[in-house]
Parts: structure tokens; sequence; C-alpha cells
């Protein structure tokens, strides 16, 4: 008798939309890409957003996709999703959720207990409408709530949380803070802008320059003409 085993099949989608708000979808591209360009050096950090985490060997029906999830140890590249069993047994050690309106509270602790029972070591919770943030780490095996979440600093990835009149703010580790694409572009036009005002001048400073010595020489032709040695003076 020939024994088969059918190769198990991870689904790439549930169904489910990635955002139901343009905030919460804003912020989710705003935390990966922050991520991303954080560790934008370092082959071996993975970083996804709305994308299938299976845990379990062969248990398809287990399986969440965070808003975003940073992998330490796994290197970049395109996935369908993320099997666990299949990348080295690594667990997805910091995950981020945007909190929809339509969200409801038993949803939520669902993901909570998802988290806490496959491993994660960081998670963060942002409700958009409320401006709230909270966070758990894993402390002697448990996610412990974090307290204060103003100004803490996430010890994997080094960045400080923060919320402004306008919402969440997150600053990487050398000051610089999380950007959506919009305002990178701005920061870019004023850059552009300013490199053009910084050129303008140095070309007005040239031109003075040229017409101070061009000024300068006809003075001492003049004064040649006058019998009078203008080094002499």
């Amino acid at each position: 008798m020939q024994v088969t085993t059918a190769e198990i099949i991870y689904p790439s989608s549930d169904d489910q939309p990635m955002a139901e708000s343009t905030i919460q979808y804003e912020l989710i591209v705003k935390i990966k890409e922050g991520c991303e360009s954080l560790f934008k050096n370092d082959p071996n950090v993975f970083v996804a957003a709305d994308l299938l985490w299976y845990p379990v060997e062969g248990r398809i029906d287990i399986s969440q996709a965070p808003d975003t999830m940073v992998i330490f140890g796994r290197p970049k590249g395109d996935r369908l999703s993320y099997i666990q069993c299949r990348e080295d047994n690594i667990i997805p050690q910091v995950v981020f959720e945007i909190r929809s309106h339509n969200d409801r509270q038993t949803k939520m602790n669902k993901k909570l207990s998802f988290y806490q029972r496959h491993g994660v070591e960081e998670y963060y919770l942002y409700d958009p409408e409320r401006n709230e943030l909270q966070g758990w780490q894993r402390i002697e095996g448990n996610l412990e709530v974090i307290e204060p979440m103003e100004g803490w600093i996430s010890p994997r990835l080094g960045v400080r949380f923060e919320l402004g009149e306008d919402g969440l703010e997150i600053y990487r580790p050398d000051g610089e803070k999380f950007l959506s694409y919009a305002e990178l572009e701005a920061e870019r036009a004023l850059d552009r802008q300013r490199l053009q005002q910084e050129s303008q001048r140095a070309e007005q400073e040239s031109q003075r320059a040229e017409q101070a010595e061009q000024k300068s020489e006809r003075l001492a032709a003049k004064l040649r003409e006058l019998n009078i040695d203008p080094d002499s003076i």
C-alpha cells in the first residue's frame, strides 16, 4: 500500500477588509512603512501589514492578520502568508492593531488572547476615535499591561509613543517622527525649496563677489592711468 500525504494549503486571505476607514488605513500604512524604514538596512527583519499568520503547523483554522507585525530573525521578501513552522518557528515579536469603529470589545479581547497564547512579546492597540493607546509587554510568560503608555519606548523597536492633539505619534530612536506619504512629500517639497533658496543665495553671493572683483579691477586700471601703482596703496 502506498501512503500519500496531501500538502496542507494555508489560505492567504481571511476575506476581511484591511481597513474600514481612511483613518485606519492611513495609520496602518504609516506604522508599517515607518517600521520598514527603521529596519531597511537589516536584511533579517521582516515587516508586514494585514498578512495572515499561522502559528500552529497544520491548523489552518488558527490564524490572525495583525494590522502590522514585525519579525526579527526572518529575511525580508514576499510572502502569501506567514506560516510559522516554515519560518524557523519564529514568532512575530511585535504587533500593532488599529481599532475600527465597528470593532466590538469581544473581538479585541479575542485578539489579545490570541497574541497572549501564541507568544507575542509586545502588542500595541490604538483607537483613533478616542485617541487612546494601550500596550502589553510579555513579562514572565504573560502579556502585562504597560502603564503609562505616554512616552513609552518599545524595547524591541526602540520607538517612542506619544499622543498629540492630532493623534498617535511614533518617534524613531533618532528623534524623527513616523510620517505618512503625504507628510513625507511635504517635507521633501520643503527640502527642495530650502535647497533652491540656498542655491539662489550662493549664486547671488557669487555675483556680488564677481561684481566687486570687476570694480576693483577697474579702479586698479584707473590708478595705473594716473601712474599710481595700486599694489602700493
